[in-house]
């Protein structure tokens, strides 16, 4: 982390999976952000960012989004500047969604599938998905302001059985 007394600044999450074999229908998995209000951390989300938006003050963005895990590296890329977030956001939840294309597809289903989460060189997160393997989304970690308005950093997973990605970006960080 950046400092003790600071707590995370700007946050890397990394997404990677093997492409689906020869003839199947490709694995899509998205990265998801969801923020929340500092006057209700665990109520609905006040923006998502993911494959299609970011968050309107620019302080969360996805730069790579793929659609199938081909090629080398990571698969999909999202930096969130904690730092910059405003004093009115007090929990980021961050997860991870698979689109169900004709049929139910899980995290276990899907080969190679690894999550990374690091500020600048330090490592914060490793998570491979097989504690909820047969999820169809997941919870991977949260990021939470104290009242000093210093971030901290949680590891967070939680399997998801059966929901898709829009009902999954609105419930991630619930309550319930």
């Amino acid at each position: 982390m950046s400092s003790l007394n600071k707590g995370p600044e700007k946050v890397e999450v990394a997404l990677k999976w093997d492409p689906s074999p020869s003839g199947r229908p490709a694995h899509d998995l998205d990265i998801i952000a969801a923020v929340h209000a500092a006057d209700d951390p665990h109520g609905e989300p006040v923006h998502l960012v993911h494959f299609d938006s970011r968050s309107p003050d620019g302080t969360i963005t996805l730069h790579r989004d793929s659609r199938t895990g081909q090629g080398f590296g990571d698969d999909e890329v999202m930096t969130i500047e904690l730092h910059r977030l405003a004093p009115a956001y007090a929990r980021v939840v961050v997860g991870v969604a698979i689109q169900q294309h004709g049929g139910r597809t899980t995290f276990g289903e899907i080969s190679g599938t690894g999550l990374r989460i690091r500020e600048g060189y330090q490592e914060l997160m490793r998570h491979d998905f097989a504690d909820v393997a047969g999820a169809t989304a997941a919870t991977v970690a949260e990021f939470v302001r104290d009242g000093a308005g210093v971030w901290a950093f949680r590891p967070a997973v939680r399997g998801f059985p059966d929901t898709d990605p829009a009902t999954f970006g609105r419930r991630m960080g619930t309550a319930s």
